[in-house]
């Protein structure tokens, strides 16, 4: 069970709660929430006038809320602005969001009363998740469509994905699981939906996932590298230091160690090749970029998710600040970023395939076929990438440039996070499937290459993709061929199955 204490949590951490682990709360968080909680109602009772508990919103933050309609105050403003649209995010996706949601307000600062945080923590134990739209959010202030609809759930209202990611009725859910459902106070909804919780939760789920692939990436470049045959010489430590990024080393490293004892390579030592092409001699170059944008990207997330990001901000009676930690420019800046970083290792992917299909370049049978005219081979899978690499491109526009004024005005610059998240966790989905191909492509090369042994790292992928993939000797439908290679990058298996025998960094 991982213990939520405001700031202390990590995307790892995030990527096992979206697979279902458990959570707790710290009970002295708590105590800090519970005061916080008694200084609202202590505002509430003198009538001051505060921002969001005694006042409208946005634009109606002059608007003065006569106390009997407080509590109303906050159940229409959940009400009116779940106003998602679209496809709906994944019940992973929904976990990690509730999961940042209550450590933002662990930290005492938001004004909501314990019971709400501990009904987030029984609706995720608990497995009720709502349903969630994917549109809808200009990420500024905060998430309020799809927080809204996450908090609907919570007073009982809205929908809940089902395992089968089918919608049902929140009340029954929650009265099956023995979650009574919450009525908000002052304060609270303001609190619950004012947040980046949403953008920030995809991004910790693509970020955590990115480190993954960028060593899968590795892998099967340098599967690609020795049944081409090319020259290792461009990892040499030597020559890398000489440009010292971390990123560049690393992937080097990693390169050479994935090729340790192979037969392939010691069998063109001293061949009259001059250079490769870029997308085999430039690996370290282009990896070790993506690497670098990787690592930053990881470490915004990791402040944000320990963040507060609502509005207002109740320090005492006498310090209330009305600021921006709402507004998502950071995690849009980190989500675009990642985007270009991730294209860019399809990009350079869906170049060594076509180089491993390419009898002109490769040197092997055309596209890979056995008996090639009879059997088109492994033709059409490179068009496939190619589609893929093509919309990421599109994909990868930055949504954080944009900015449209809501509210009156009063939100004049908004960040528009939401939506660079969504396109960075698609083009995640896209290069995993570009690089699961190079997997397949590199592989089916590997049976004409063949007596030569692979190195222990190659070797092993091959062989863990063997399991799920067999040799292409005529040609086949290759729908679940491509989907059980992605499935083996996505879920970490081919990584982990390598790493028993080569560690990467």
């Amino acid at each position: 069970m991982i213990e939520l204490t405001g700031n202390s949590l990590t995307t790892g951490q995030l990527l096992s709660i979206a697979g279902g682990e458990k959570i707790c709360v710290s009970r002295d968080a708590l105590q800090k929430v519970s005061e916080c909680r008694e200084i609202i109602d202590h505002l509430v009772s003198n009538d001051r006038v505060v921002y969001g508990v005694t006042t409208g919103f946005g634009q109606l933050c002059n608007t003065r809320i006569n106390r009997n309609d407080l509590e109303k105050l906050q159940i229409n403003l959940v009400r009116s602005h779940a106003t998602g649209v679209g496809r709906l995010f994944s019940r992973e996706e929904v976990r990690v969001m509730i999961a940042v949601r209550i450590n933002s307000l662990l930290h005492g600062v938001s004004g909501v009363r314990p019971v709400i945080i501990e009904t987030l923590e029984e609706m995720l134990n608990k497995d009720v998740i709502p349903a969630v739209p994917e549109q809808g959010s200009v990420g500024s202030s905060g998430d309020l469509a799809p927080l809204s609809h996450i908090m609907l759930v919570l007073m009982g209202e809205g929908n809940i994905l089902t395992e089968d990611e089918k919608l049902s009725p929140a009340k029954p859910a929650l009265e099956r699981a023995g979650i009574k459902p919450v009525t908000l106070m002052a304060k609270e909804g303001l609190a619950l939906i004012n947040g980046t919780s949403v953008m920030t939760g995809v991004l910790s789920l693509a970020s955590e996932r990115s480190i993954m692939l960028a060593k899968s990436a590795d892998i099967t470049a340098s599967l690609t590298i020795e049944v081409l045959k090319a020259s290792t010489a461009p990892f040499d430590a030597e020559f890398i230091a000489l440009r010292p990024y971390q990123g560049m080393k690393e992937t080097a490293a990693n390169i050479l160690s994935l090729m340790t004892d192979s037969e392939i390579r010691q069998s063109h030592i001293g061949c009259e090749k001059v250079q490769d092409a870029y997308s085999l001699r430039c690996i370290p170059q282009v990896h070790g970029a993506s690497r670098e944008t990787i690592r930053f990207v990881h470490s915004q997330v990791s402040c944000e998710i320990n963040s507060v990001t609502d509005n207002p901000i109740i320090f005492s009676e006498e310090k209330i600040i009305s600021g921006g930690h709402f507004h998502g420019q950071p995690m849009a800046l980190a989500s675009d970023h990642l985007s270009i970083a991730l294209s860019e290792l399809g990009n350079i992917s869906e170049r060594r395939i076509d180089r491993l299909l390419n009898p002109l370049v490769s040197g092997l049978n055309p596209f890979l076929a056995v008996e090639p005219g009879v059997n088109s081979g492994l033709m059409i899978a490179q068009y496939t990438a190619a589609a893929l690499a093509s919309e990421n491109k599109v994909l990868s526009h930055p949504a954080s440039v944009d900015s449209i004024p809501t509210s009156a005005y009063q939100e004049d610059h908004v960040s528009m996070g939401t939506i660079a998240a969504r396109k960075c966790a698609r083009i995640l989905d896209h290069v995993t499937q570009i690089l699961a191909i190079e997997l397949i492509c590199a592989s089916q090369a590997y049976e004409f290459v063949k007596p030569l042994k692979l190195g222990k790292g190659t070797d092993a992928a091959y062989n863990i993709l063997r399991n799920c993939v067999p040799p292409l000797n005529e040609d086949r439908i290759m729908t679940a061929d491509l989907h059980n290679a992605k499935q083996l990058i996505w879920k970490g298996e081919l990584l982990n199955h390598v790493t028993k025998f080569i560690p990467l960094s």
